[in-house]
């Protein structure tokens, strides 16, 4: 039925699928903020392995760097620099939990089956790639998108003293 020739590629594409999904179904799962942040940059390692799959190794360093590094360590310390007030926890809708299951196997059984019955052009040579993908991007950022780059880490910049500015009012 199914013609598929098992490799390290594939063994490692199921791998980091798993840790996607199951790290995503974990982050809208769990009540506390600081388990979601670690299962939120669990995602982003994995998305980072489908990077390395893809022979983008900039993207996955970055993935990395910037995803799993700066921003769930941001987030923890958005999380620590705030005051919780504790609630209390909501019941469980057995219900809608059943319904939800059932409609997002549907929905997965659905695109299964459409990707398997799709018949997918497969290119003559890569596209684009060139022989180191990092240098061919550095050169792209410094020279044709120097404005833009420029651009946005402005942005960011603004955009971070204004958050302190902010924190740095409601403590007082």
């Amino acid at each position: 039925m199914f013609n598929v020739n098992i490799t390290g590629e594939f063994v490692a594409f199921f791998v980091f699928s798993v840790i996607i999904i199951s790290g995503a179904v974990l982050m809208v799962s769990f009540t506390k903020v600081v388990h979601m942040v670690v299962s939120l940059a669990a995602v982003f390692i994995g998305v980072a392995g489908m990077f390395i799959l893809l022979d983008a190794e900039f993207l996955a360093f970055v993935q990395v760097l910037i995803y799993a590094g700066a921003v769930s360590i941001l987030m923890i310390f958005g999380i620590m620099m705030t005051k919780h007030h504790s609630s209390a926890e909501e019941n469980g809708r057995p219900l809608q939990e059943t319904l939800s299951a059932i409609g997002a196997l549907a929905l997965f059984g659905i695109l299964f089956y459409a990707i398997r019955k799709s018949d997918f052009p497969v290119p003559e040579k890569p596209f684009g790639l060139g022989e180191d993908n990092t240098m061919e991007i550095g050169k792209l950022l410094f020279t044709s998108y120097v404005i833009p780059f420029e651009l946005v880490s402005v942005l960011l910049t603004v955009a971070f003293i204004g958050a302190i500015v902010l924190a740095k009012k409601e403590a007082d």
